[in-house]
């Protein structure tokens, strides 16, 4: 095996690992969680999860940083297309609830990694790892305060300070995290419906009109 070989193979591992925890961490929560479980769901040992994790926060860490990155592929090109603002906010709104489904179980890591750091249930260390992890969560939501502040700047959207609306924007387009579930039906025109109407509410609450969210 060469070299590229090998590594695209331990990579494979790893995106493996990381997607077993994730279900792992979602369906169980962190701290009933343990390595042992990772291991079961994927159908290997322990030491084959400690090979590339060296603890159960570490990995749940990665998972984190996986989810939020993932985030960015699939806003920042459409962030610094040459669509108008409008496109922009319009399609950005909606890639993003789609992400929430479609990697449900990275994002509800996310969210419970905000949460342990506000509640301070974490070790100075681990603590000091959630801080570096919420900056890169605040830096992918200063992405869609710029096009908020430009919609705004254009008269598209109507709202008095750009911090609330992009909370209650965010609690908009999150929300299939906490009710979603794939029995509910998951193939493409389901998921595309519900990020559809997800969308819609959301840009409703920026004071967008009707006409120009139609069609979303």
């Amino acid at each position: 095996m060469t070299a590229s070989a090998t590594m695209a193979s331990g990579r494979q591992v790893q995106e493996d690992i990381l997607r077993a925890a994730a279900q792992c961490f979602m369906d169980r929560g962190y701290a009933a969680t343990s390595i042992d479980d990772v291991a079961r769901s994927l159908g290997a040992t322990k030491g084959r999860i400690y090979h590339h994790y060296r603890s159960k926060a570490d990995l749940f860490f990665s998972v984190y940083r996986y989810g939020m990155q993932m985030n960015f592929d699939a806003i920042r090109p459409l962030a610094e297309s040459s669509s108008d603002v409008l496109e922009k906010l319009r399609n950005m709104a909606k890639t993003h609830s789609l992400a929430m489904i479609r990697t449900q179980a990275f994002q509800r890591c996310v969210w419970e990694g905000v949460e342990l750091l506000q509640r301070g249930a974490t070790t100075p260390e681990q603590r000091d790892a959630l801080v570096e992890l919420q900056a890169m969560r605040d830096d992918y939501a200063e992405i869609f305060r710029i096009v908020l502040e430009e919609a705004k700047l254009d008269g598209i959207a109507q709202y008095q300070r750009s911090s609330i609306a992009l909370q209650l924007m965010f609690m908009c387009l999150n929300s299939p995290l906490f009710w979603f579930r794939a029995d509910d039906g998951s193939d493409d025109e389901t998921v595309d419906r519900i990020a559809s109407q997800c969308t819609v509410f959301a840009l409703r609450g920026l004071g967008l009109k009707e006409e120009l969210i139609a069609d979303v």
